[in-house]
């Protein structure tokens, strides 16, 4: 069974919270037969994404995984050139498969806390 929490808790964890560092976690990618590390994206690369969302939700994807890579480095300027890429985010969908795309973005996003496991406590007040 789970507790209440308490204002004393949330003080007491106050420098920890505050203090949070992104995750890093690596990913296997089949397609590469390698591993990638992906950071916890910040709330305003997440917001700039939902906003480029609004538009292609391919896009939106393609920037969070643009701005979430740690490793190897998709803003690498040597690297978007070696693959002819026109813009920036093009890297993305020249180096991952459509649905590698769309898996990656689900991880990331699972990293900053959405579809984090979020339920009920206790019993239901019937009337």
């Amino acid at each position: 069974m789970s507790k209440k929490l308490t204002i004393k808790e949330l003080l007491a964890q106050k420098e920890q919270l505050k203090n949070k560092k992104a995750k890093v976690v690596d990913l296997y990618i089949e397609s590469l037969d390698a591993e990638i590390a992906v950071v916890t994206p910040s709330t305003s690369i997440i917001l700039e994404a939902q906003a480029e969302g609004e538009r292609d939700a391919v896009r939106a994807d393609t920037y969070l995984i643009f701005n979430s890579v740690k490793e190897p480095n998709l803003k690498d300027v040597e690297l978007q050139k070696a693959y002819g890429c026109v813009e920036p985010l093009d890297i993305v969908e020249k180096i991952f498969l459509p649905g590698e795309i769309s898996s990656i973005a689900s991880e990331i996003m699972k990293l900053a806390g959405y579809g984090s496991v979020v339920s009920r406590a206790g019993k239901e007040v019937k009337n």
